[in-house]
């Protein structure tokens, strides 16, 4: 079905440049969810293939992927293992969204254009525990001042995605002295940065997602990067449609492995497999119906967003797109369960995982409640 949204030569040369990841990424995915643990082998092979940088402008040395572009071979990548896209989509979508707001000082963004040329892994770190999610406008906990031409920086940042490979921490921060939010970038090998290690969920297991904790940890001046005009922590962009991606590639899996099992299981029961049974070729349906809608919002708003006219209309579309995907994803699993039935709940069976790790997609921003709400607010107001 993907294959439908494939424009070019470009985007398909990177497709089957993944597909001989497949094999090595579905396999070691059970272990990786069994035992908690990251997946530092597919990382390091797309570092080395130079997935990290396809985002980068070719201006910098980059690929110059597009939104869409980066689209199509994130949802591919989660059909392979979730935690994997979603741990290195973080650095595509912090990279894609960078570069195109050029909002740093160039010789900050050069040097960062170096680095990732280089393969480094950046990822922003904005939650935290007394603050929930960062787009819901809480003040962050972390706060950096003024010592000795320097800034130091004090705090504990939550969901750090992909945390035991980054290279840099794209930190925020309250700084008293300005009364407001800066962004801090923070190599890996600062003095007094650590990792604690206590990601221990149902869902996306692989994804290192541990705490940040930043003690006096001391930066340049030249390291405070961005003071953002937006008052949260967090800003919605279409970049983070590349989150969404993940989860649709998911449950794209989910469906190939429930149509597999339906023209393969053939209990004595009937004659042929349940792929026959109406209720099965009902279920199968819905589900590419449910994929359908969710490629369609989400290519279309990738769509829009290379036309400045039209994203500017698009007041919600980021929101409502993730909205549209994320809940996709959730029912297309749900149903290819039901037709594999108690099967799929054996740890040994993959749909049982894909189930846990679409849901996590509830928790990334923005939350449905927000989405409901702004549709409303904008309802109102116009």
């Amino acid at each position: 079905m993907q294959e439908l949204f494939i424009k070019n030569s470009k985007q398909r040369e990177w497709i089957e440049r993944l597909s001989p990841l497949e094999t090595d990424f579905k396999e070691r995915a059970s272990l990786i969810d069994e035992e908690g643990s990251f997946p530092y082998e597919n990382i390091q092979s797309l570092r080395n293939m130079g997935y990290t940088k396809l985002t980068l402008p070719t201006e910098f040395g980059g690929a110059g992927f597009s939104l869409y572009d980066a689209i199509l071979l994130q949802e591919k990548l989660g059909s392979y293992d979730g935690s994997t896209a979603l741990s290195i989509g973080w650095t595509l979508m912090t990279v894609g969204e960078l570069f195109e707001n050029r909002n740093w000082h160039p010789e900050k963004l050069a040097y960062l254009a170096d680095e990732v040329n280089n393969g480094a892994i950046i990822n922003r770190a904005v939650s935290e525990v007394a603050t929930g999610s960062p787009i819901r406008g809480g003040r962050p906990g972390t706060n950096a001042k003024q010592v000795d031409g320097k800034w130091v920086i004090n705090g504990c940042k939550s969901y750090t995605t992909c945390s035991p490979v980054l290279d840099y921490f794209l930190t925020s921060a309250w700084i008293e002295e300005k009364e407001t939010v800066g962004f801090f970038l923070i190599p890996k090998e600062a003095e007094g940065l650590s990792i604690q290690e206590n990601w221990n969920v149902i869902a996306m297991r692989g994804t290192g997602s541990h705490d940040l904790v930043l003690e006096n940890v001391a930066v340049d001046e030249s390291d405070l990067v961005e003071i953002p005009s937006y008052q949260t922590g967090f800003k919605l962009n279409g970049w983070g449609l590349l989150i969404s991606a993940t989860y649709l590639g998911i449950s794209q899996a989910a469906r190939d492995y429930a149509v597999q099992f339906a023209n393969t299981h053939s209990p004595n029961s009937i004659e042929g497999t349940i792929a026959g049974l109406p209720n099965v070729q009902a279920l199968i349906g819905e589900i590419d119906l449910e994929l359908y809608k969710a490629r369609f919002a989400l290519y279309g708003a990738a769509e829009a967003y290379l036309d400045e006219q039209r994203i500017k209309k698009m007041t919600n579309g980021a929101l409502v797109t993730k909205h549209i995907v994320t809940n996709a994803a959730i029912t297309v699993v749900d149903k290819a369960m039901r037709i594999v039935g108690a099967k799929s709940l054996q740890l040994s069976n993959p749909l049982q995982r894909y189930y846990r790790d679409v849901r996590a997609g509830l928790h990334n921003p923005p939350m449905d409640d927000l989405t409901i709400s702004k549709l409303a607010q904008t309802a109102i107001q116009q």
